[in-house]
């Protein structure tokens, strides 16, 4: 019988089983929709009185709650001190990353030495003195350019470009689509308004345990290296332009934007469609709020939030025609307020 008993679970991961240990879970399952061979999760205490109605085997509960547990309730509880997390280590447990065939397909090109353990996808191309680590798993259709270097345990996605002298770490995950080293947005204009390229022949170096999403673009460096930390989890459609660097355990949602020479802290977040200006920084510990335009350094943690609310398009309009005149508006306080301070010193001082 396929899955996991819950004493299977609970000595993989911890946390303290209340119920029956031999129960064999499958599937993870949404909370009104689990039934008695998947686990849930309850962490909002609302969907406590549904607890009686829940046809889960198993729930996963905080330990603030688990006193709460309607009697009617069926199934077995795995208490965990962070039920969101816990949940997590359960679906990788019970959803492995599918295995890989080792071995080079036929119709790979591979101009360097492989590991035996490593699986090379139809269609790959990996360029001359690349280094593939153990474990490695590079799917169809992708491109390793020469002198690249793919960390142990690391999985590529089909599609996915790697450009020459790039340095992925160990455990790294990335999505199709992605290109990691494409040239930067460098150029010098001329007089006559023509662009002259220049060379980008700095690198991108990822770290360990990274997760790029689809149809990413990290751009090489200028003259140093665009950097990505360890730890580091990438939305789809991101792009990171060159000479940034990332620090670790950062989380960057989808259509971020960043520009030339940002450096990011660790542990940050940006929400979806933020756009960050070049050669800033910003501070460990800060959460970009999504749609958010950040054009100058940030130097504090906690949540910074530049977006305007939608509404009305007449509205709209009404509102942005004062913005227009904000400077005037300004200018014509400031005289009141001087005319104010004149009239109340007067008034004190009539003679």
């Amino acid at each position: 019988m396929p899955g996991l008993s819950l004493a299977e679970i609970v000595a993989a991961i911890g946390g303290r089983l209340v119920g029956d240990e031999s129960a064999r879970i499958q599937q993870i399952a949404p909370f009104e929709q689990a039934g008695s061979q998947e686990i849930t999760f309850l962490s909002n205490p609302r969907f406590l009185a549904r607890m009686a109605d829940c046809q889960a085997g198993a729930v996963i509960v905080g330990v603030r709650h688990v006193d709460r547990i309607p009697a009617a309730y069926r199934g077995s509880l795995i208490v965990a001190d962070d039920v969101h997390v816990y949940f997590a280590r359960v679906a990788q447990l019970l959803n492995p990353p599918a295995d890989a065939v080792p071995g080079i397909h036929h119709t790979a090109v591979v101009e360097t030495s492989i590991p035996a353990s490593a699986s090379i996808g139809p269609g790959a191309w990996i360029g001359a003195g690349a280094e593939i680590g153990e474990r490695v798993i590079i799917g169809a259709n992708c491109n390793v350019g020469r002198n690249a270097v793919i960390g142990d345990d690391s999985r590529l996605h089909p599609g996915v470009s790697i450009y020459y002298a790039c340095r992925i770490g160990k455990r790294a995950l990335i999505h199709s689509g992605s290109v990691i080293g494409s040239d930067g947005f460098g150029f010098a204009r001329e007089q006559d308004g023509r662009w002259v390229k220049i060379p980008q022949i700095g690198r991108v170096l990822v770290g360990d345990d990274v997760e790029i999403g689809a149809n990413c673009a990290i751009d090489r460096g200028a003259m140093e290296d665009t950097l990505i930390g360890d730890g580091v989890i990438i939305d789809n459609l991101v792009h990171i332009a060159h000479n940034v660097h990332i620090g670790r355990r950062t989380a960057i949602a989808a259509c971020v934007g960043y520009a030339g020479s940002t450096h990011v802290g660790e542990r940050c977040q940006f929400g979806g469609a933020a756009m960050i200006s070049g050669h800033i920084t910003i501070c460990d510990d800060a959460i970009i709020s999504g749609g958010t335009a950040v054009m100058g350094s940030i130097k504090t943690p906690g949540v910074h939030t530049g977006t305007v609310p939608v509404q009305d398009h007449a509205d709209w309009l009404k509102n942005f025609s004062h913005l227009r005149h904000l400077d005037q508006m300004a200018d014509k306080i400031r005289a009141l307020e001087k005319r104010l301070a004149h009239i109340e010193g007067a008034t004190e001082n009539p003679t």
